[in-house]
């Protein structure tokens, strides 16, 4: 009889979860518990990689400061010290197990570049095809603003679609999310799987602990990157960390035990953005965790720890484009008319006549983001305006020419750039194969929670 299929797992741990929030001294408990959780995964076969904050946590407590400077250079030096301690650490609890560990330390900057992104993604496979249990975090050593990630949960995303993975675990202070604040409403009920991120309806009050930057906010947006990459998304509880191993095999049961061959996947609805396990499209959204058994004719399969699941895309975005999309940060704004779009979306190039208009300051083979708008016939355009509306941004890409040439260039026909510009390097704007598209506007836009939020409602 075959065994279960081996899965790729990240687990991302917050600075709460790693240190005391007075004291700054290490959770202990919470640390053996994660480490054995983690071996016992992969001598189960599972690969493991665990996306860790803490150092700057750690460096306080090395120090004797009470709280968290404001000072950048100060907050990079506890970083440079605690990341240290912080490794020394996780090398001591998994040593007692003989389980080896390595440190990756990334920054935007390193995944901008393609080639760096592929020298990244192929350490990954190799450290997981020796066994080991890479250690993530970014490096705040040496990031500011313009190249960080800006918060673990996104780092945790990135890393689990650049590898590809299975499961990517958000270990919080909360058992899943809630349609309201469980703390100040009763009757709060668990939301329990999630189909569609752009229906959730969630209780996101929770904004972090005073040494961390994200929250369930920030969850939410790394639940978006991940599952459009295909990776299915749960947050749960940090302080039981075996829930981990108990919630995997239990959507593995509910797969391998789910009768028929035409069964939706867990938790889909047809008419329903956010659902649950064997409902009725009718019931409420959310239910007690007492009814989350599943059974197999008179046996039970499994009874699932407390979580939220969010599912994964059936149609998701991987290597080259993930990486269009949210391994680069854009520059500007190309925008561009409904015609355009469709001949995108049928596999042509961006060609100059197509573009409406250029915002910002970008160079040649820099990123920006795509916009759709409506445009105008130019004896109506105001202050050489050819658009209007608010336009909705549908992907990224990868320009031929810079913000100046492309303005000089716009609704200009290809054999015509040469005549405008003196030169051709390209007849498109941009490659095809430089451009990826966000699978539908309620899919994630990175990192702006707002442009999520005002895509979704243009939709």
């Amino acid at each position: 009889m075959r065994g279960p299929k081996p899965m790729t797992i990240v687990i991302k741990l917050g600075t709460s979860s790693i240190v005391d929030e007075k004291t700054h001294e290490p959770l202990l408990s919470i640390l053996s518990l994660i480490v054995e959780t983690a071996v016992k995964l992969h001598k189960d076969g599972h690969k493991v990689i665990i996306v860790s904050s803490g150092a700057i946590g750690v460096g306080l407590r090395r120090m004797d400061m009470d709280k968290r400077p404001k000072h950048l250079p100060r907050i990079q030096a506890l970083a440079a010290i605690g990341q240290c301690r912080l490794m020394s650490l996780w090398d001591n609890l998994f040593g007692h197990l003989r389980q080896p560990i390595a440190q990756i330390l990334l920054t935007r900057n390193d995944i901008a570049d393609r080639t760096q992104y592929l020298n990244a993604q192929n350490t990954f496979a190799e450290l997981l095809d020796m066994g080991v249990i890479p250690i993530v975090n970014e490096n705040d050593t040496i990031a500011v603003t313009e190249i960080k990630f800006g918060d673990n949960d996104t780092l945790s995303a990135i890393t689990a679609a650049m590898v590809h993975a299975d499961y990517l675990f958000l270990m919080t202070d909360v058992d899943c999310l809630y349609d309201k604040n469980p703390r100040t409403h009763l009757d709060a009920q668990a939301i329990e799987v999630v189909e569609d991120i752009g229906a959730l309806q969630a209780d996101v009050s929770s904004a972090g602990s005073s040494l961390g930057t994200g929250g369930m906010s920030t969850k939410i947006v790394a639940a978006r990157l991940a599952t459009s990459a295909g990776v299915t998304t749960v947050i749960t509880r940090s302080s039981n960390p075996g829930n981990i191993a108990n919630i995997v095999n239990y959507i593995q049961s509910t797969k391998v035990n789910t009768p028929g061959t035409n069964t939706p996947p867990v938790g889909a609805s047809p008419r329903k953005g956010v659902s649950s396990p064997l409902r009725s499209v009718e019931e409420p959204l959310a239910r007690s965790t007492s009814s989350l058994s599943m059974f197999d004719g008179t046996k039970e399969v499994k009874v699932a720890p407390l979580h939220t699941r969010f599912l994964p895309s059936a149609q998701p975005i991987r290597d080259r484009y993930f990486w269009l999309l949210h391994g680069l940060a854009p520059h500007g704004i190309v925008y561009i008319d409904a015609g355009a779009h469709k001949a995108l979306a049928n596999k042509a190039g961006l060609l100059p006549v197509g573009v409406v208009d250029v915002e910002g300051s970008f160079a040649q083979q820099e990123a920006v983001r795509l916009v759709v708008v409506d445009r105008i016939p130019a004896a109506a355009a105001t202050n050489g305006k050819l658009w209007e509306g608010t336009g909705v941004e549908v992907g990224r890409a990868l320009v031929n020419y810079s913000a100046t040439e492309i303005t000089r260039i716009k609704g200009v026909r290809s054999e015509g750039i040469k005549d405008v510009l003196g030169y051709a390097d390209s007849e498109y704007v941009a490659l095809r194969e430089n451009i990826s598209f966000f699978e539908r506007e309620s899919r994630p836009v990175t990192p702006s929670i707002e442009h999520v939020r005002i895509a979704s409602e243009t939709v």
